[in-house]
């Protein structure tokens, strides 16, 4: 089939490695999201999918809203049969939907009808999944709510970040796609309904919601920073300046420490939970590089009793 793959982060790279590698399908465009600005200087980017598609030769389109009258028309001159679509990043209006034979097919990190939305790897890590997975669907008018193809499911590792999560789905939602393609173009696979029951919601994650809450239970609090990990990163406060957090792992003997209360030693620093105390992995001062947590107090001079989230 005639392909145009739509994607935006490094996330959706290998999908797009595994459709250029097929011998079934041709891929003739991507859709991306705009280059935007990054960093702190400011230097404009173009998308990891928009990379890689210059690397292979192949035509990028990046409209600003796919409603763009322009783009509406070249889509149609390039007459694709399908568009897969990883985390393109943006809503796709009916006159782009009717545009392929075989419409648009997401790749959508969870097991739907579970986590909806933009962020199901982050969902399922701090709600403490221990199975998720990756399906894939045609794309409808409402939020990832379309027939189903196929699904593939991941085990979820005691100490898997969103970011380790989203890798491994990332390569085993890579090859489900492909085969969903294989088996639209050859007639043998039919999408079904999702169920009715089950259905949650994954909005995006905002820097406001990665802010720990001390006197959260322990296990609350690993699964809020490794969920949040690497973005959009969970952070408290110390001495009144941001200090962004690493996965933090259960403290062996934390003794009685208060919410937030810090226990300093030669080569770790333990924290008070709602609970038990844990033990800070990485830390990133405000304005600084990220280290280890011990390093950061002693150049810090902290003492034990010193509050987080303060």
């Amino acid at each position: 089939m005639r392909l145009v793959f739509a994607g935006t982060p490094e996330a959706a790279v290998p999908a797009l490695d595994a459709l250029l590698a097929s011998d079934r399908h041709e891929v003739v465009a991507v859709v991306t999201r705009p280059d935007a600005t990054a960093g702190r200087g400011r230097k404009l980017l173009t998308s990891p999918v928009a990379q890689r598609a210059a690397e292979a030769g192949i035509e990028v389109l990046k409209p600003t809203r796919p409603r763009d009258e322009d783009f509406l028309t070249r889509l149609r001159e390039i007459a694709p049969d399908c568009c897969p679509v990883v985390a393109y990043g943006a809503l796709l209006p009916k006159a782009a939907l009717e545009i392929p034979d075989h419409g648009w097919v997401n790749l959508h990190f969870s097991l739907l009808p579970a986590w909806r939305g933009a962020a199901p790897v982050q969902h399922a890590v701090m709600a403490g999944d221990d199975i998720t997975g990756a399906s894939t669907f045609l794309i409808e008018e409402g939020l990832d709510s379309g027939p189903v193809y196929g699904v593939v499911t991941e085990d979820v590792r005691p100490d898997d970040t969103s970011g380790d999560l989203l890798t491994r789905l990332s390569h085993s939602g890579a090859r489900l796609l492909t085969a969903t393609m294989d088996g639209i173009e050859d007639g043998t696979l039919v999408a079904h309904p999702q169920p009715a029951d089950g259905i949650t919601l994954a909005p995006k994650i905002t820097v406001e919601d990665a802010l720990v809450d001390w006197t959260a239970p322990a296990l609350r609090v690993d699964r809020l920073v490794r969920g949040c990990t690497p973005a959009p990163g969970a952070w408290t406060r110390f001495h009144g300046e941001r200090l962004k957090l690493g996965p933090v792992r259960p403290a062996p003997d934390g003794g009685e420490l208060a919410p937030g209360e810090l226990a300093v030693a030669k080569n770790a620093v333990l924290v008070g939970t709602g609970s038990h105390a844990v033990e800070l992995g990485e830390v990133q001062p405000q304005g600084k590089k990220r280290m280890r947590a011990a390093d950061w107090a002693r150049g810090a001079r902290i003492a034990s009793g010193e509050r987080l989230g303060l």
